[in-house]
């Protein structure tokens, strides 16, 4: 499951709202050892994302770099070079 978490610093345009939720909901799957909490935890599986997802936004929030930002495309493009050679031509 953590395999879907991305990095989220240093890159442009900045990460949204939506990929910080992602992030936070993915590791609090890996961490509970569930996709889909029960009733009964569903309450407690749901506050953790957004604690989570709101420690992160501060953290991205705050980190400096002096690196220059990289390209989402430029990644993606190298991503998808990677998947094809580990994985073969689709």
């Amino acid at each position: 499951m953590c395999r879907n978490i991305r990095t989220l610093h240093n890159f442009e345009p900045h990460a949204t709202d939506a990929e910080v939720e992602a992030a936070a909901l993915q590791y609090v799957r890996k961490i509970s050892g569930s996709t889909k909490p029960s009733k009964a935890n569903e309450e407690a599986f749901n506050r953790a994302v957004h604690e989570i997802a709101h420690a992160t936004g501060h953290l991205l929030a705050a980190l400096v770099t002096q690196a220059p930002a990289k390209d989402r495309g430029e990644e993606a493009a190298k991503a998808k070079a990677r998947a094809a050679v580990r994985f073969g031509a689709a």
